[in-house]
């Protein structure tokens, strides 16, 4: 059985919310994610596995730091 930790990491970004307040219209646009708030200074970028790489490939080639 896969663990839990590695299946979470592979469906999800965290990210700082200045990211996504600069970001998040393209990221709607171009990718089929959710994006959910968790605290003042953080969010959460969920989607299917596939396309939270696709996620992290644009956001690094934005010079975007990822946890």
């Amino acid at each position: 059985m896969p663990d839990a930790s590695m299946l979470r990491d592979s469906t999800q970004i965290i990210v700082p919310r200045t990211t996504i307040d600069e970001l998040e219209a393209r990221l709607d646009e171009r990718f089929m994610v959710t994006i959910v708030e968790e605290t003042d200074s953080t969010c959460r970028i969920i989607g299917s596995p596939v396309v939270i790489k696709d996620v992290s490939e644009f956001l690094s080639t934005r010079g975007v730091n990822l946890r």
